[in-house]
């Protein structure tokens, strides 16, 4: 092949090859950590105004009668060449209102210049923003957010050799932002390992990059070269002080884990694996093992971290009443309108207190949801569950309703729950995990309805969501979202329904593992939420 068509290949395998992060802290003194802080907030502020800029548009765009009625034909027609002249109507209008990617970018050009702000950054925090439009003019987004104060954004730049140069220096990587040159802090082997990777790539990157090339030529196969793509250094606030995070973007599938005796630290199983993610629970069934056990918790800390979040938020909001009653009508909700707040030196140690509860709870919870999706592919490599619901189990009831004691039921549903325990975080997780690792994961149609089936009566019956243990027509007595994921696991592949004859002959092995599964969790007294379980 010459050059040019080497050229054009070798950008079509960047663009389809698998990538991963590597995340690593950086050796850079606090002086310098403060200032790349500093250029965070800039970068902040920036973006701040570059959205009010966005957003104007977009709510003069909202407004017009035409645009609307151009959404609601978009949405309610089938007809293809309709649809394609309506889209056509709809972008018109968005150039017209200045909603374009190029406005964007050129917008944000006096911006960054005005913040004294690297273009390479300027043009990476448009891009964010430009994600965000896209979200609302064609997702599900309702309006784009601007950046709080003390929110501190990531500093990315796109390319590797500018904004956050990378250079090599006695076999170590070390990093450049303005005039500040850092390394990195390797911790462990993995770390290691992904480091000597990329110094193997650099040290022969043409070599690599024509095995890269070649191979995806004749085989249609990306390799794991380990290019380092771009940096992004991640600024955090832990226990009152800056620290300063690499993540380094990198070409390929990340290094294998090993544990100190050198044997894989992940174990992959083979099989069917059935699974139910509630609200709070995870109910699983697979050939080695049932499991029902609570979303997003290692130990019972987590429960004790939730309620002490709690009752510091309550303790803020009783000082922010306090010092602010100008602000507040006589039944304690807030007047409307612009207001000005003061804060007390009580309600900063308070708020210091529970950002650093809240960071805490987030890190124990990814963690948790690492152990959970780890242990689910060890036991085996087919993952079948229902779609993901819970963004839709967030929003607020519409209907207002009345209890038995005439007083109006709440319009509140499972949006703490869902806060405290990730279940999308979760089901992510695992769909990246079995993806990533040759695993196959499935998603069951709407029409699935696995917590309504009764296989031994081979009909659909409708259940309340309070009735949590209920028997099947033959008197046997289970677990609903456990049988929910036994019904899962009964999935067939052909008709992409459930599968009977599984069902007959699997549930006498299955459901003698839940009875003992739920003999166990009496016996250690472990509350599973939601479960119907009673423990004493």
């Amino acid at each position: 092949m010459n050059d040019e068509e080497y050229k054009k290949i070798l950008k079509k395998f960047h663009k389809l090859s698998d990538r991963h992060i590597l995340a690593v802290e950086t050796d850079m003194p606090y002086s310098d950590v403060l200032r790349v802080v500093a250029l965070s907030d800039k970068i902040r502020k920036a973006g701040n105004e570059l959205v009010g800029l966005m957003r104007k548009n977009y709510d003069q765009l909202l407004r017009t009668k035409r645009y609307r009625k151009l959404l609601k034909l978009y949405g309610d027609t089938e007809d293809k060449n309709k649809r394609k002249a309506l889209a056509k109507q709809l972008s018109e209008m968005q150039i017209s209102y200045n909603i374009t990617w190029d406005y964007c970018r050129k917008s944000m050009i006096p911006i960054g210049k005005k913040y004294g702000i690297d273009a390479v950054f300027a043009l990476t925090k448009a891009e964010d923003i430009w994600r965000g439009i896209e979200k609302c003019l064609y997702g599900d987004g309702g309006v784009i957010h601007f950046s709080k104060y003390g929110d501190l954004p990531c500093i990315r730049a796109k390319q590797i050799n500018r904004g956050i140069p990378m250079s090599v220096k006695d076999n170590r990587l070390q990093f450049r932002i303005s005039k500040n040159i850092c390394g990195i802090q390797i911790n462990d082997r993995f770390q290691q390992d992904e480091v000597d990777a990329v110094l193997s790539y650099l040290a022969n990157s043409e070599m690599i990059d024509d095995k890269a090339a070649y191979t995806f030529a004749e085989d249609a196969y990306c390799i794991d070269t380990y290019r380092p793509c771009y940096a992004t250094f991640v600024p955090k606030l832990i226990r009152g002080k800056y620290r300063l995070y690499l993540h380094l973007t990198i070409e390929g599938k990340a290094k294998p884990k090993y544990d100190k005796h050198g044997n894989p630290r992940h174990k992959y199983g083979n099989g069917m694996i059935g699974a139910d993610i509630g609200t709070q629970t995870v109910a699983y069934t697979s050939d080695a093992e049932v499991g029902l056990k609570n979303l997003s918790e290692r130990g019972d800390s987590i429960q004790a971290s939730e309620k002490k979040e709690r009752l510091l938020y309550r303790a803020m909001d009783r000082s922010r009443k306090a010092t602010n009653p100008q602000n507040y009508n006589d039944d304690g909700t807030i007047k409307k309108g612009r207001k000005t707040w003061k804060y007390s030196n009580h309600y900063k140690r308070l708020k210091a207190k529970h950002s650093e509860l809240c960071r805490i709870n987030a890190v124990n919870r990814q963690l948790a949801i690492n152990e959970d999706a780890n242990h689910l592919r060890s036991l085996g490599d087919t993952f079948v569950t229902e779609p993901k619901n819970a963004s839709r189990l967030m929003k607020r009831t519409k209907e207002t309703t009345v209890n038995s004691k005439g007083k109006i039921n709440k319009k509140k549903r499972f949006g703490k729950s869902i806060k405290n325990r990730c279940p999308s975080g979760f089901q992510s997780a695992v769909e990246r995990k079995f993806k990533a690792t040759g695993g196959t994961y499935i998603e069951v149609p709407n029409d699935y309805r696995a917590s309504q089936y009764d296989h031994t009566a081979d009909d659909y019956i409708k259940k309340k969501l309070s009735d949590r243990l209920y028997k099947l027509l033959d008197g046997t007595e289970v677990q609903r979202d456990w049988y929910s994921s036994f019904l899962l696991y009964c999935y067939d592949f052909r008709t992409g329904d459930i599968d009977k004859d599984k069902c007959n002959a699997e549930f006498e092995r299955c459901y003698s593992k839940e009875k003992a599964l739920i003999t166990w969790i009496k016996a250690n007294k472990i509350r599973i939420l939601n479960s119907g379980i009673k423990v004493t």
